[in-house]
């Protein structure tokens, strides 16, 4: 159940980087983010508000823990990928975006002491050539497709980084938090942070015009943004990394290009080519040895949230 949310989890995500990719072409990222978490905090309150409630003291007496994890999954990672999608290509942040499992070992290794097994170097080292392989079209002279390094990569990059810290300190929420309650806070204390942070972006560049916030388009893509990105993705996320630790479940992040590949051929008129197919078969490969059980060990990660 854990693998099957992580891979749903992923999946959304590939969509954010198709729809996101569009919408912030024509929109400013700031009040995209401020909108995507805005009407999400509301909707989870809605949904989630008597689990909010029975979970706040566990929360209250959590909060730099929540509030620290709210920074960096819902504020830093989506806003610094949006900023950088405005500069550089969406290859150059896919790339960046899949270095997040061999970050996230590094991290538990140096700040978490934690001892990494071999069967999750291999499934990092197998997924990240699964992903290479499908952003260089299975030519390594499609890295020369990779544009000039400016400022986009630079946030990008950010976002990446962003990411992991996420999911390497998500061990530090309290396991007795409802996994439901904990997304609605965070999306909550998300939207909070992004309301000076927006007001102050908007007060130094010219605000935009709001008709093409009204347009359908805009409306149908935040929708998408809210519904799958923002609440099923953290929810199934935040379930499947409590359950196997993210050490192992960090390496489900390379989903997000393979299904965002998936999605442009479905939605955006691309061919299937063999390189798809390679592609996918190393990344699952190297989800398959991650997923391994330690064998004459019991694991030291996180039993649930």
């Amino acid at each position: 159940m854990p693998y099957l949310c992580l891979a749903f989890a992923a999946m959304f995500w590939g969509g954010n980087y198709v729809v996101g990719h569009l919408m912030v072409a024509h929109n400013n990222p700031f009040i995209l983010t401020q909108a995507r978490w805005l009407l999400t905090a509301l909707l989870l309150c809605a949904l989630y508000g008597h689990s909010i409630q029975r979970n706040w003291p566990l929360i209250r007496k959590n909060f730099l823990v929540v509030a620290m994890l709210s920074l960096f999954g819902q504020v830093l990672f989506p806003l610094t990928l949006y900023i950088g999608l405005q500069y550089t290509s969406s290859l150059n942040a896919a790339i960046y975006m899949s270095t997040t499992p061999a970050m996230v070992l590094v991290i538990n290794a140096l700040i978490f002491k934690e001892h990494i097994h071999g069967n999750s170097i291999w499934g990092v080292v197998f997924s990240t050539l699964g992903v290479v392989f499908l952003l260089t079209k299975g030519q390594l002279s499609g890295l020369s497709g990779l544009s000039s390094f400016n400022r986009g990569d630079l946030w990008t990059m950010g976002s990446a980084l962003s990411w992991a810290f996420y999911c390497a300190f998500l061990r530090l929420k309290n396991k007795q938090i409802n996994g439901q309650a904990f997304v609605g806070v965070s999306s909550l204390l998300g939207a909070i942070i992004l309301i000076p942070v927006t007001a102050i972006a908007l007060a130094v560049n010219q605000p935009p015009s709001i008709a093409p916030y009204l347009q359908w388009g805009f409306l149908l893509g935040l929708g998408y943004l809210i519904i799958f990105p923002s609440w099923l993705s953290y929810v199934f996320w935040n379930k499947g990394i409590g359950e196997i630790g993210a050490t192992r479940g960090e390496v489900y992040t390379h989903i997000i290009p393979l299904s965002g590949g998936i999605f442009s051929i479905w939605f955006t008129a691309v061919t299937l080519h063999w390189y798809h197919l390679v592609s996918a078969a190393l990344i699952i490969f190297g989800i398959w040895l991650c997923s391994k059980k330690r064998r004459n060990k019991t694991s030291s990660e996180p039993a649930g949230i």
